[in-house]
């Protein structure tokens, strides 16, 4: 009995031996070439493609779409996967690889029409930019005809590789707007309903301004101005359980100083875009060396795999960086009774079946119900003016004003642009797609306001150069002054308090170097959270001896988003309990409803103050004699939830920051491995930052690169990235530069030693 065991686990043992070492020789097959010699009728002129030591493309042409052609194949032969799912997300197609389970984000996709819009955006598009998206596309092409064996993601779905296409790098750009936008046109539809289910005053109340407000021009909306309205009569049950989690503050920075403030002629920018964070990460780094009028460019930065150029970074003449501006792009009309209405069908094809969506079109937009009205949504992402190629026109730009000249013509996601030149000069102004209407709503409009402008693309954007203080900062919060409002609204701008302690970093010193820009992007002092921290020690205080040893932790707290502190969990989180458990009853109302309410909860710390200065007794939920017996309650809900999830044995111990906001990011296809999974992710690290601080950082969520450069002195930049250039886990890039990025250390923007060459020729 005993051989025939022994006998039995040596074939078991040799079986998996031989499957392993076989998924390892076909992984190893899927790897790309990235050396040796080749020949493409695409091509002008020779041309190679090089890696460095942590896998940038280094990239040397003759011409712009020559450089086009060679990023399509390192994109295609790193990211190929990565930019499948972008086109496929914006047309609505996920359901063709995932099933029934994307169905209903295929049908969110699809209500938006954006393949029809991609064709029709390439058709309108100047004769350069349809050339360099064809050039991109025969790159991208080449690097999946040179493939012997898919890339594993390929493999493990099951899928096959569609042929690449210009238009599929219009659908990566509405992809963007999806990620960036999309939350506008989910903030609206709140703000309406709201003003419909409760009235004037709710919607008043909720969005008042607070005293977190850091516009360049230093103006300020008044506080404290709109009343408590009485709790709403339409809810029973002021403590119906609020299910939404609160929702990150929407990230990213960028703020920059003149030359007045370096030690170089050349003024400073930093940058970092806060975006979710997955493997492989959604920036790629290149460099593109080209000659364009006759003159010698070296552009180097990130690119978005999907689409040719750089999207932020420098020539060495300019430097440039972009956040999410949230000026309004987008209107909801409520229409008529009698209103022209058209059916749209759309075929969403599953593996084995296909389903049929159906919606109604305006002359304004896509249609949506509620409670029994008609709205039809009028977003820039709808105008034929909101995608082109002409920010990859940067790379020829000197000078600031050239820059800013160019950055109203972008058909992108509207944007912050922060820019800066090596003679000294800084600016900001709106880069984007903006339409030219005259009034923005926060709430729904009727058909006869409806402005025939949002067909154009708005010019006459502010433009912010050289400021007396020789300071600029922007971090999704209003940046515009308040009689600018009127004009450009509010599209979900983020509370403040993060750009408030950039500007007040970028004042505590009078000179700057990358490594000063550096330390303030790592800033996570919890300077927004002091007040709550203040309130759960005089809540607490009140029971002493229950609750010593959670006084001990909040006394040593060390006001930061450190990854040694208990106390800044529990503060942090007793935070959200005291939101859910006051503003929450009246937000779980239209969630029934099917509305997405949390984008409102970025703007409530008004309302949650004055709430607790007040006290009213109808908004204390029913269960509650006392605000302080609702206060203990919520402290004692948010113990539960964090030892019953984290205590490992050590009690509060076990809930320090570092573990409850362990940074995370792992590979889509992670989970679904046994055994080898994991090593598809990149390791967990302690978490240090969260929002509200210029160090944003969730498990999954953050700074997606880091960005310090100063034209003139490139020798000095940094460029850090969350995660390795190549999606393949066998590829030596595939880890490379995250430890740079979680130990916080500075990675040089500037290509570093070669460790690979292709080279290319046109065919005779």
């Amino acid at each position: 009995m005993l051989t025939w065991i022994k006998w039995l686990f040596a074939v078991v043992a040799g079986l998996l031996f031989t499957g392993v070492a076989v998924a390892y020789l076909v992984l190893r097959a899927s790897l790309p070439d990235l050396e040796g010699e080749s020949v493409s009728r695409h091509i002008s002129a020779p041309l190679t493609l090089s890696r460095d030591q942590l896998g940038q493309a280094v990239i040397t042409a003759a011409n712009r779409n020559d450089a086009a052609f060679a990023l399509g194949v390192a994109h295609g032969q790193d990211r190929l996967f990565q930019m499948d799912l972008q086109r496929r997300a914006a047309a609505g197609k996920l359901s063709e690889w995932v099933g029934s389970a994307a169905v209903d984000v295929d049908k969110r996709a699809r209500f938006h029409q954006f393949s029809q819009r991609a064709a029709d955006a390439f058709a309108a598009l100047p004769d350069w930019q349809q050339t360099l998206l064809s050039q991109y596309a025969n790159g991208v092409n080449t690097a999946i005809e040179e493939m012997p064996v898919p890339p594993p993601e390929y493999i493990l779905a099951g899928v096959n590789i569609a042929p690449w296409t210009p238009t599929d790098s219009l659908l990566v750009i509405y992809s963007m707007y999806m990620d960036l936008q999309s939350g506008q046109v989910a903030f609206d539809w709140a703000r309406n309903a709201v003003l419909a289910h409760y009235g004037d005053a709710m919607l008043g109340f909720l969005s008042q301004h607070g005293s977190y407000q850091a516009a360049l021009d230093g103006s300020e909306f008044d506080t404290g101005t709109a009343p408590t309205p009485a709790f709403p009569d339409n809810i029973t049950d002021n403590a119906l359980a609020y299910q939404r989690s609160e929702p990150v503050d929407i990230g990213s920075n960028n703020w920059a100083v003149t030359g007045e403030a370096t030690n170089t002629p050349g003024a400073m920018l930093a940058n970092d875009m806060h975006l979710g964070l997955r493997v492989p990460i959604i920036w790629y780094r290149a460099q593109l060396n080209y000659t364009l009028d006759g003159e010698e460019l070296s552009v180097t930065g990130v690119s978005l795999p999907g689409l040719p150029g750089i999207v932020v970074g420098t020539n060495g003449h300019i430097a440039w960086g972009f956040t999410n501006a949230n000026l309004d792009t987008v209107d909801w009309v409520k229409l008529s009774k009698s209103a022209t209405t058209y059916n749209v069908s759309e075929t969403i094809r599953l593996k084995d079946s296909e389903e049929t969506f159906t919606f109604q079109r305006s002359d304004y937009g896509p249609v949506k119900a509620y409670a029994g009205d008609r709205y039809a949504l009028s977003w820039v992402a709808h105008q034929p003016y909101a995608v082109n190629l002409a920010v990859t026109r940067l790379d020829g730009m000197k000078d600031v004003d050239s820059a800013l000249a160019l950055a109203h013509s972008m058909g992108m996601p509207t944007q912050n642009m922060m820019v800066v030149d090596r003679t000294g000069n800084a600016a900001w102004t709106p880069a984007g797609a903006v339409p030219a209407r005259l009034s923005p709503s926060n709430t729904a409009i009727d058909e006869a306001a409806y402005d025939l402008a949002w067909s154009q693309a708005e010019s006459d954007l502010p433009v912010v150069k050289n400021p007396a203080s020789a300071r600029l900062w922007t971090a999704n919060a209003r940046v515009i002054s308040t009689s600018q409002v009127s004009r450009f609204g509010n599209g979900g701008y983020a509370l403040g308090a993060r750009a408030m302690q950039i500007r007040d970093n970028l004042f505590n010193k009078t000179q700057f170097d990358e490594q000063d820009f550096y330390d303030i992007q790592l800033d996570n002092r919890a300077l927004f959270l002091a007040p709550w921290h203040e309130l759960l020690v005089s809540t607490l205080s009140s029971r002493p001896d229950a609750y010593r040893e959670d006084l001990r932790y909040l006394n040593d707290w060390q006001a930061c988003a450190c990854a040694d502190s208990v106390g800044y969990t529990l503060v942090r989180r007793f935070r959200s309990a005291v939101s859910d458990l006051m503003i929450g009853p009246v937000l779980a109302q239209l969630e029934s409803q099917d509305v997405n309410t949390g984008p409102l909860l970025r703007g409530v710390e008004p309302a949650l103050w004055q709430l607790l200065r007040q006290q009213p007794q109808d908004w204390l939920a029913n269960r509650y004699a006392t605000y302080d017996d609702l206060l203990i309650d919520a402290y004692q809900q948010t113990r539960n939830k964090l030892l019953a999830r984290y205590d490992r044995g050590n009690g509060l111990a076990d809930v320090n920051w570092g573990r409850v906001n362990a940074l995370t990011i792992r590979h889509p296809f992670a989970a679904q491995i046994p055994v080898l999974g994991d090593a598809l992710n990149m390791p967990v690290h302690s978490g240090f930052g969260d929002s509200y601080m210029p160090a944003v950082q969730a498990p999954s969520f953050g700074a997606s690169q880091r960005l310090f450069v100063r034209p003139g002195a490139l020798d000095k930049a940094i460029l850090t990235l969350p995660g390795g250039q190549s999606g393949h886990p066998l590829s030596p890039y595939f880890r490379r530069g995250f430890g740079d990025y979680v130990n916080n250390t500075a990675t040089p923007l500037l290509p570093q030693h070669i460790e690979a060459s292709r080279h290319w020729r046109p065919s005779p």
